[in-house]
């Protein structure tokens, strides 16, 4: 089928790569403009850019992919189907109405709508999360889905490790709902509105460990936001200390008290509520990730 892909983050851009190596190939792809990043705030292009050019693909970055040039742009490529994954941006009329547009969501879809569905499904406890593919509609993530696929959440499973088998599968589903829709085979079912529940944006506030949940809940999230967020604990005089990786345990005699950040053992131990976390990997303000018995030899010297 004729396809336009639009799509921004690491995760979109491996979705793209399987795309183009099938008979669905986009004849053109559209991301967000290149933003500064870093301490040095140089421009950097998206992911899924640098993906477009490594492929030999047609690239435009617009403003916004509503405005009237964009949309011009993608009608002149006449696809057939719009294919849409972590974009970033809302899609909104007549771009909705003008092209069937398929989104690829890494949840099962209704649980985990929204911005952060894999860092929440991680900080929930869930026992299994997935991908579905969606017709794209007005509001938000509540088309209704034609594919569905799960996937274990294990005990050690970072952001990274379930994203990177994620969009694995978005690849594998997307080209399978463009075969069908090809054959006239695609089917979609509306979502079950009593079971929704919302992923809701990352906020700094939801990165701080502070001792107000349980030693289990603490590591999930650190867990879930590593290695691209990363979750931080507060330092006496205020600054964070990023936290990477870090062992939950049962409460001890001698933990530090919920909330407590004890800097006199091996390694940096938080107190929780039950338990407390030991803080194995971390990384200060401006400096690479260490071992946290290598961050407290710093500390103390």
């Amino acid at each position: 089928m004729r396809t336009v892909y639009l799509g921004t983050s690491e995760f979109a851009a491996a979705v793209l790569r399987a795309l183009a190596d099938s008979p669905h190939r986009p004849r053109l792809v559209i991301t967000r403009p290149d933003r500064p990043r870093g301490r040095g705030r140089r421009l950097a292009s998206p992911p899924v850019a640098r993906a477009a050019r490594d492929l030999g693909l047609e690239l435009t970055q617009p403003a916004s992919v509503n405005e009237d040039q964009a949309r011009h742009g993608i009608a002149a490529a006449r696809p057939e189907v719009l294919c849409v994954c972590a974009f970033g941006a809302l899609i909104r009329e007549p771009l909705l109405t003008d092209h069937e547009i398929l989104n690829v969501h890494p949840s099962l879809l209704p649980r985990w709508r929204g911005a952060a569905p894999v860092e929440r499904a991680i900080m929930a406890g869930d026992a299994h999360t997935g991908v579905s593919i969606m017709r794209l509609v007005a509001a938000l993530d509540a088309g209704p889905t034609c594919l569905t696929r799960a996937e274990p959440i294990a005990p050690d499973d970072t952001y990274g490790t379930l994203a990177g088998r994620l969009q694995g599968l978005g690849g594998e589903l997307l080209v399978q709902a463009l075969d069908a829709m090809a054959a006239g085979e695609l089917r979609f079912a509306a979502q079950d509105e009593s079971a929704v529940t919302y992923a809701e944006k990352i906020t700094p506030e939801d990165r701080l460990l502070n001792g107000s949940g349980s030693a289990a809940a603490l590591g999930r999230l650190v867990r879930a936001l590593a290695p691209h967020i990363g979750a931080a604990v507060a330092l006496p005089g205020g600054e964070r200390l990023g936290v990477l990786e870090a062992v939950a345990r049962e409460p001890a005699d001698g933990d530090p008290a919920p909330g407590e950040l004890s800097l006199t053992g091996r390694v940096p131990v938080l107190g929780a509520s039950p338990g407390a976390l030991a803080l194995t990997v971390v990384q200060p303000a401006g400096r690479r990730p260490m071992a946290g018995d290598a961050y407290l030899r710093g500390w103390r010297g």
